[in-house]
């Protein structure tokens, strides 16, 4: 079965234009006009991603991701802005999306970045070594879920990523460029802060103080490291 796309986007022509590219590559795309219509369909199909524009009539994108990353945390999320502003491509990323896409952009690319944040999510085959524990961390790989004293803790399928990377290479120093080229998949055309923005996240999620991570370590002039225990 396919994997299956909604794209939240009221300008028609641009929604059919990107429609048709998805399912040129083998997607069955969902449409909404509205984030209202959007979270209606999510609510009732099974959505791998949702391919989402900033400017809607009714609630924003902003606002309908805040509610997917309540009710629909493992769902991956690309936001779509027509704004080259860095406060709206970090605003977006605080809200949770995986990616973002600056208008106008190459429809093509828009399909390689989904096929990249689909590759994320996908969980590994029964048989592989699927469970990792260092500390009070556990990581199972056949269910992408994510531990810290055997609560699970939500993540995005880009914070999860970064955590498998961090946790399967305790006391590396990752530069941002390897933390993108390893988990976005691609040569990434964009702000690098989206690392940093992911890492802030992740602090809040996982450390008792963000603001002075025993975990996740800032190597100054490199990027990240994982501590490990």
């Amino acid at each position: 079965m396919s994997n299956k796309i909604l794209l939240v986007e009221d300008e028609e022509h641009i929604r059919k234009f990107i429609k048709i590219n998805l399912e040129r590559d083998g997607f069955s795309v969902r449409e909404a006009d509205s984030g209202e219509k959007g979270l209606e369909i999510i609510r009732q199909e099974n959505i791998d991603v949702v391919v989402l524009d900033i400017m809607l009539p009714g609630i924003d994108g902003f606002e309908v991701c805040k509610v997917l990353r309540k009710e629909f945390p493992r769902v991956g999320v690309i936001m779509l802005t027509a704004k080259s502003q860095d406060i709206d491509k970090i605003m977006g990323l605080e809200y949770g999306t995986d990616d973002y896409m600056v208008k106008p952009f190459n429809p093509l690319e828009l399909v390689l970045r989904v096929k990249s944040l689909l590759r994320r999510m996908e969980t590994i085959t029964v048989g592989q070594v699927d469970i990792i524990e260092d500390g009070p961390f556990k990581i199972n790989k056949y269910s992408r879920r994510f531990y810290k004293n055997n609560k699970d803790v939500e993540l995005t399928p880009t914070e999860y990523s970064i955590m498998k990377l961090f946790i399967e290479n305790p006391g590396k120093a990752f530069t941002r460029d390897e933390i993108l080229n390893t988990v976005w998949g691609y040569d990434f055309v964009g702000d690098p802060k989206i690392v940093d923005v992911n890492i802030r996240r992740l602090r809040s999620k996982i450390e008792t103080s963000p603001s002075n991570p025993n975990y996740i370590e800032t190597v100054w002039g490199v990027g990240y490291r994982w501590k490990g225990n």
